[in-house]
């Protein structure tokens, strides 16, 4: 598979990865032997990057990988922090950045991270030198080799990059929120920051899967957050109305090519944005590893389907979202 260089890391990854939120909770259920097929397919696939969190499940998704990596060294692990306390400024400081990582350390079985990213936190925090300060000191002691943020806005990644030390900045791209190519793309690329787009699928509504009358289990994100009531509405279903996404998506998978799924050109959209580090698409399974790893293999998708997937966002989707993030 395709490696791409995050400059400010000085490592390369695989430009479709593998989001592990679903191994460890707001998916519904996943079995370790189901989570572990997932990470096995992921590898046979190319894929090098894995991105979790210390939430995910309360630390379930990070020790499942932290087994997994005593067979597979070398793999590229980036988990995120903060939002096992409240999300308050205040809650970031070093004594607490130090806390964190030694858990994820702790439970990942690694001396220093490869990548933490600070998970979503409060917006004010992005402006608060001694924030920086503090990784910058995780760095000096080893706990980490690099970090970055991952946002909810546009702004916040923004603010971000601007920070010397920011290796890279994960966002909701997909081709339902296109404004972060806006701005986003073209300041990391000159900074040399990665980006890791996350939501690839707009938690699957690019599948083209979905049916106006499809429902989830109860423990499933897009089932108990579609009004923001658990965190933000932007992460499910990328903040677009549900109906509103199915029809959407009905048009975007009347556009994939012979031979490809509509899930596979939805990555393939993302994987050829300039400045795109990694696609970082989560599975349930094997089989949807496989396929997601597949979409690096596309062609670039033409210029007349770049066309007209501008103006599915345009017509159906971009007056819900584009002010929004």
């Amino acid at each position: 598979m395709e490696e791409r260089l995050i400059d400010r890391i000085g490592r390369r990854v695989s430009v479709v990865g593998l989001g592990t939120w679903q191994l460890g909770a707001d998916w519904g259920q996943v079995e370790e032997k189901d989570a572990v097929a997932v990470l096995e397919a992921a590898v046979e696939s190319g894929v090098t990057f894995l991105d979790t969190a210390d939430v995910y499940g309360d630390g379930r998704s990070e020790q499942i990988i932290g087994r997994f990596l005593r067979a597979h060294p070398g793999l590229f692990v980036a988990t995120k922090m903060g939002r096992r306390a409240p999300l308050d400024p205040a809650e970031y400081t070093l004594d607490n950045f130090r806390a964190w990582t030694d858990r994820s350390r702790a439970n990942l079985g690694v001396e220093t991270l490869d990548l933490v990213q600070l998970h979503c936190p409060p917006t004010p925090v992005y402006s608060r030198d001694e924030v920086f300060d503090a990784l910058d000191t995780l760095v000096d002691e080893g706990r980490v080799a690099a970090y970055g943020v991952s946002v909810e806005t546009c702004d916040e990644a923004l603010t971000a990059i601007a920070r010397p030390g920011t290796a890279s900045v994960q966002i909701i791209l997909n081709a339902f929120r296109q404004k972060p190519l806006e701005r986003v793309l073209p300041a990391a690329a000159e900074a040399g920051v990665g980006i890791i787009a996350r939501v690839p699928l707009a938690s699957g509504l690019l599948s083209g899967r979905y049916r106006h009358d499809t429902e989830f289990g109860p423990a499933d994100h897009r089932t108990f957050n579609r009004r923001g009531e658990a965190f933000d509405v932007g992460e499910t279903f990328s903040g677009v109305d549900f109906d509103t996404g199915v029809e959407a998506a009905r048009e975007f998978a009347a556009l994939a090519a012979p031979g490809a799924v509509p899930a596979q050109i939805a990555l393939r959209w993302i994987i050829q944005q300039p400045g795109v580090s990694t696609v970082i698409p989560g599975a349930r399974n094997a089989e949807q590893v496989r396929a997601n790893a597949a979409a690096a293999d596309l062609p670039p998708l033409p210029e007349a389907t770049l066309d007209a997937i501008r103006d599915v966002y345009d017509d159906r989707i971009r007056p819900q979202v584009h002010h929004r993030w």
